[in-house]
């Protein structure tokens, strides 16, 4: 005996249920988790002009803002000029590398955490001609000795940025002071823009490696000292002491700190330059101590 069938507007009725509980089921398998937008979106990041001229945060904050529902107002300025803006209250979250004095600043209570995030480092560059016959010095303290010796053009940033700052340490370890002389001049600007002094005035000067490779296409200025231990140039990422004001974003700068240390951001950070240049821009440090870098 054959078996009663259902009548076919029966059975559409039976499946409609059916199919949309599938549909919502695989709707909400796949649909991306968006995080819940913070009762404080504003952001303020003081951070170093490397970060800003070598492109890093331009891949960088966009992916923060993303995951995290923050709005980041980056204000790029020396390390010294970033870190008198934490301590004056006005910035939530620092990127910077100048370790002594982030150290000095965080002993002050101006910080409240401080992290690890990543290392480059410094070369000193200058024209092809190196009338100071500097190219293949060993000892980044001895090309500047040669290159005062032979009063060459030195450009300087001037600016107290970390890398003046390093600069000066150097100049100090040589028993030179170059300020006042002819032949040395502070420019009181960013990385990017002192490369493009040096590179018009034939000049020497101290650069970043991320900053430098960005911008050499545009800048007719050669690496001519390299791989100096002294030159390691080491970024860390400080949240500002809620206490000193207010206004300061804690739970952003939180926020902003554990995606800097987080390991897809690391893994962004370790490839970053690659395809461009053929090598990172930053070397990934999270998972490093800064004894591990001889700090």
């Amino acid at each position: 005996m054959r078996r009663p069938s259902t009548p076919l507007g029966l059975t559409i009725l039976l499946l409609v249920p059916l199919l949309v509980g599938c549909a919502s089921s695989a709707q909400s398998s796949v649909a991306p988790t968006m995080a819940a937008k913070p009762a404080n979106p504003e952001l303020i990041l003081s951070t170093t002009t490397s970060t800003q001229d070598s492109g890093l945060l331009d891949v960088l904050v966009p992916m923060f803002e993303q995951q995290t529902g923050y709005v980041v107002k980056t204000i790029a300025v020396g390390t010294g000029q970033a870190l008198m803006m934490g301590e004056r209250g006005e910035a939530d979250v620092l990127l910077v590398h100048a370790p002594d004095s982030e150290k000095a600043y965080m002993a002050a209570g101006h910080g409240a955490d401080r992290r690890l995030v990543m290392h480059n480092d410094f070369v000193v560059v200058g024209p092809a001609d190196d009338p100071a016959k500097i190219k293949g010095e060993k000892s980044a303290i001895e090309a500047l000795k040669k290159i005062a010796t032979a009063k060459a053009l030195f450009i300087s940033r001037g600016d107290n940025s970390g890398t003046e700052q390093l600069e000066k340490k150097l100049w100090k370890t040589a028993s030179l002071d170059p300020k006042g002389q002819s032949w040395y001049q502070p420019t009181g600007q960013g990385m990017g823009a002192t490369l493009n002094v040096a590179a018009e005035k034939d000049g020497y000067t101290i650069s970043d490696r991320a900053t430098y490779l960005a911008n050499k296409k545009n800048v007719k200025l050669e690496i001519l000292v390299e791989g100096d231990g002294v030159l390691l140039n080491v970024y860390h990422v400080i949240t500002v002491n809620p206490k000193k004001s207010d206004k300061i974003n804690a739970e952003g700068a939180r926020a902003f700190a554990d995606f800097m240390v987080a390991k897809d951001t690391q893994d962004v950070i370790a490839k970053f330059g690659v395809d461009k240049y053929g090598q990172p821009l930053f070397f990934a440090d999270a998972t490093k101590s800064d004894a591990d870098l001889g700090l």
